[in-house]
């Protein structure tokens, strides 16, 4: 059947008429003021759908299979080759490499890198042909940013197209063995009454992509936009669509990038991957802990490092803290790269159990480098470095630590604590202080850097101050 007479067949059908949240998707047949959803106000928009919504992909018939039942027995659970992206940070936060037939959201900031992760990506793939569609630069711009870029590739294709229909048929002639979107809130279905960008263009045009994906087993990578709260733009359905969902982050203003995994129906959802934006291209940090460590030998007050874990990588951070008398009459607290509530629950922990007052003084954290950090075991670095800086007293720099801190002032064990020392360890620290709990569980305590067990946050601080 041609894409033309299927389209007279699909679309001169009765449409229908919905009222789709901007915010959410959540639909409803009549407009609301407010979304049951979402709880936002004035959000739902009007939209034509055809009675049946199936996606253009579906008139490409030399791609559909037919599919039939099959015996649980029968099914094959021969792991399928992923393919090596030759890049090791890539390759982690998917998983061990990207697996065929599959489809990756990545989101980020405007102007983060999402493109040039994507173009870097292909054209160190010179071993497969990858076919890159673009609809929001032209084929001179791609070429202007891959010349910037350390990579050469013979088999890297661009196609600059917006329309859904002309896409698949260059799919189908080119037969890659990727496909790379950028962005997907750029491809529209003409059949759909409503612009580019939409909620219902975005969700169909990425289940045509998906079926694409699962019916010929090419791979793809979707490039999403993001909204001014942080989250993917289209309904939150999209990432329910798609298989791995990536999240590209950092501060335009320091030179690293994080590239997390939000969703992987693969593999781990806690891996993450560093990346260094330098002119030419992102760069791989294979060891984080000696790029994000301070390189001064100078011991300074509110400094505390922190053996942290991300996914199965553990690495060192440095937990920077300020605490000056309030100038105002209320006393600020801000957090850059910790979580502001749990902060404000470790400064109460500091009043109430340790006796330190800090209920008229300013207090700033900070996580160097820019990252985020969600490990509960950097608690013991953030009261350290805090109380650091309100003694004016520094921390020696040979001095390590990892724990959690409840409410009652003990320091309650934490995961892993063989790699945290081992990381500790290998980048020449002394002394590392760790719950007394994993201490007593530990199979092989290490020789080479003194153990220090602490039940307590008071026990803590003796090993630290004296």
């Amino acid at each position: 059947m041609s894409i033309n007479k299927w389209r007279e067949e699909v679309y001169m059908a009765k449409s229908k008429q919905v009222y789709v949240c901007n915010y959410c998707g959540q639909e409803s047949s009549k407009w609301i003021g407010k979304c049951p959803s979402c709880n936002k106000w004035n959000t739902f928009k009007e939209y034509i759908i055809p009675k049946s919504s199936s996606s253009s992909f579906q008139a490409e018939t030399s791609f559909a299979t037919q599919s039939a039942p099959i015996k649980l027995n029968e099914i094959s659970t021969e792991k399928d080759l992923r393919i090596d992206m030759k890049d090791q940070e890539f390759n982690r936060v998917l998983g061990g490499g990207l697996v065929p037939g599959s489809l990756t959201l990545i989101g980020g900031d405007p102007g983060i890198g999402k493109s040039t992760l994507a173009l870097q990506t292909a054209l160190k793939l010179d071993n497969l042909k990858v076919l890159y569609i673009s609809g929001e630069e032209s084929a001179r711009q791609i070429k202007l940013r891959a010349s910037r870029l350390e990579y050469q590739s013979e088999n890297l294709y661009i196609v600059c197209e917006t329309t859904i229909d002309t896409i698949f048929s260059h799919i189908k002639q080119e037969a890659p063995n990727l496909v790379i979107v950028d962005s997907i809130q750029t491809i529209s279905n003409p059949q759909i009454e409503s612009s580019p960008g939409s909620i219902t263009q975005i969700r169909e045009c990425t289940t045509a992509f998906l079926q694409l994906a699962k019916q010929t087993h090419i791979p793809g990578f979707l490039i999403g936009h993001i909204t001014k709260d942080g989250n993917i733009a289209g309904p939150k359905s999209l990432e329910h669509i798609v298989d791995t969902v990536l999240q590209f982050e950092g501060d335009q203003h320091y030179m690293y990038r994080i590239l997390r995994s939000i969703k992987n129906r693969f593999g781990s959802t806690s891996e993450m991957g560093i990346y260094e934006m330098r002119q030419n291209g992102l760069h791989e940090v294979l060891n984080p802990s000696g790029v994000l460590l301070s390189n001064s030998s100078e011991n300074m007050s509110g400094t505390a490092v922190a053996s942290a874990i991300e996914g199965g990588r553990p690495f060192l951070i440095e937990t920077q803290a300020l605490v000056s008398s309030a100038v105002y009459g209320t006393p600020q607290r801000s957090a850059t790269g910790f979580n502001i509530k749990r902060m404000n629950m470790l400064l109460a922990v500091l009043e109430k159990r340790v006796g330190f007052k800090l209920a008229q003084k300013d207090v700033f954290l900070n996580i160097a480098g820019g990252l985020k950090i969600d490990d509960p075991a950097t608690d013991l670095s953030v009261i350290s470095a805090i109380l650091s800086s309100n003694m004016d007293v520094a921390i020696e720099s040979s001095l390590c630590m990892a724990g959690e801190v409840g409410l009652s002032g003990e320091i309650r064990p934490v995961n892993r604590i063989e790699q945290r020392i081992k990381e500790a360890e290998k980048l020449g620290f002394k002394r590392f202080i760790l719950p007394y709990y994993n201490y007593k569980n530990l199979a092989n305590p290490s020789s080479q850097i003194e153990l220090l067990p602490a039940k307590k946050v008071e026990e803590a601080f003796r090993f630290i101050f004296g």
